[in-house]
């Protein structure tokens, strides 16, 4: 935080009672990780499903200035304790006061697939013309967002926020918090759709990122996505679309793989360029146009926007690369959706120059439809033309069905990691290509960890 605030001040934001303690106390720290205090700190207790970090209030004190409670203080305690109804309700509040209290653009990155690798991207080509602050790996929480939010420094001209939900109301609360003046909107797809229901709650939730838009505000869309596509022009603020279609704003064509690189010319009113992003597969494409459209809005040229690209990388954990000396590694086990799934084949194929070796585990929190989800996705990967398919779990047997309905005649199936790296080794092959994914609940890390293990060895 580059903002201190009195305990007195911060019962006032959150509509708390202060039951004891001085209130011209300091603050310049604000956690909710009991490991993370440390002094001027102000504790907020977070009340989850099985950890009620109440407990841990004496022994933060020993340390923090202050704490937030959703009880009486103890009898006898001296540290300030401010009462509230609900600690996370005032984390927020408390997240929404200090952002307001800077003027600088804020960038908000929504979609079901691929947040964290487009608001890289966003803050890669931004990166070398303007003070930046962007969210951390990909805290889009209803915890890890705003706390992103007291990371803004007096300094900074433009952060970048990832934000993500779940369920009903958890956009409106980021977006309460955050109040972005520039959004972008990634895809619509099937995650969460066991909550939520339809495409289109999806869509109608993640759009609430535009509830404090101004007159003067952009939504960046992905014009080839077909939901987001009816948003375009029908709005009280301006829309920009992006994507490999040619009616998008910002299209891509001529795209060709140069090593590890893509290099692809961008067309917009404001000419035809040729940009190189080091990264692969069209999704990678589609997420270096959402940058290059924000950054032209706010003013940057294509040198700069381009010295920036440079500089990208992949999130950790997202869709890591290993040259294995006789194969390719794709390492992007950290979960997995339909949408994404497809992506990752695309690139599967992109990098290869002998056998392709899909290796797929459960997709998670897909509902009644996962079966056919499953099935739609190893229907794709035969289209696409991989050669053997690997699943991984009860779902991921659909998707060997669909795989070899649709052609693949390498296809096999196991429950458990152990038993497809077993298999995945018999397979291995020079000049071959071999894709890890799955639902972070499938830890198909483990069969990454065992790959890695045996290179090295």
């Amino acid at each position: 935080m580059s903002i201190k605030l009195t305990v007195s001040e911060i019962a006032g934001i959150t509509g708390g009672q202060l039951l004891c303690g001085d209130p011209g106390t300091i603050i310049d720290n604000i956690q909710y990780d009991s490991r993370a205090v440390r002094e001027n700190t102000l504790f907020v207790p977070i009340k989850g499903a099985r950890v009620d970090a109440h407990m841990f209030i004496d022994e933060c004190l020993k340390k923090a200035a202050a704490t937030l409670t959703m009880y009486d203080a103890p009898e006898g305690a001296e540290k300030p304790y401010i009462k509230v109804d609900n600690t996370l309700a005032a984390l927020q509040k408390l997240a929404a006061d200090y952002r307001r209290r800077f003027s600088l653009h804020l960038v908000g990155v929504t979609g079901s697939v691929g947040k964290t690798s487009t608001k890289e991207m966003i803050a890669a080509a931004l990166s070398k013309g303007f003070d930046l602050m962007k969210t951390e790996g990909n805290k889009n929480s209803q915890i890890g967002m705003p706390m992103t939010m007291f990371e803004i420094e007096n300094k900074n001209e433009v952060a970048v926020i990832e934000m993500g939900m779940s369920e009903f109301g958890e956009m409106e609360r980021l977006c309460d918090v955050a109040a972005p003046d520039i959004a972008v909107m990634t895809n619509i797809g099937t995650a969460h759709i066991e909550n939520l229901g339809t495409q289109e709650n999806i869509m109608s939730e993640k759009f609430k990122i535009t509830n404090h838009f101004k007159k003067n505000s952009v939504l960046f869309l992905n014009g080839d996505d077909k939901l987001l596509k009816t948003l375009h022009g029908k709005q009280p603020f301006r829309t920009v679309t992006f994507g490999i279609e040619s009616d998008n704003d910002y299209y891509a064509d001529n795209i060709q793989t140069v090593g590890l690189s893509c290099e692809f010319v961008c067309h917009s009113k404001n000419g035809d360029r040729r940009f190189t992003v080091p990264t692969l597969g069209i999704h990678g494409v589609r997420n270096a146009l959402a940058a290059i459209a924000v950054s032209e809005y706010l003013g940057l040229d294509d040198d700069t926007i381009q010295k920036g690209l440079d500089t990208y990388k992949n999130a950790p954990m997202r869709q890591q690369l290993h040259d294995m000396g006789n194969y390719i590694l794709i390492d992007d086990s950290y979960n997995a959706s339909p949408e994404a799934m497809v992506s990752s084949i695309d690139v599967l194929k992109s990098v290869s120059k002998g056998r392709t070796i899909a290796v797929l585990a459960d997709m998670l929190e897909l509902g009644e439809k996962g079966e056919q989800l499953h099935y739609n996705v190893g229907q794709y990967a035969a289209k696409a033309g991989i050669d053997t398919v690997i699943t991984v779990g009860t779902l991921a047997k659909s998707i060997a069905k669909g795989a070899k309905d649709g052609g693949t005649t390498d296809t096999s199936s196991f429950m458990s990691n152990d038993e497809a790296y077993s298999y995945l080794c018999s397979k291995l092959s020079d000049g071959c290509a071999v894709l890890i994914k799955g639902s972070r609940g499938m830890h198909t890390d483990e069969i990454v960890s065992k790959l890695l293990s045996n290179s090295n060895k």
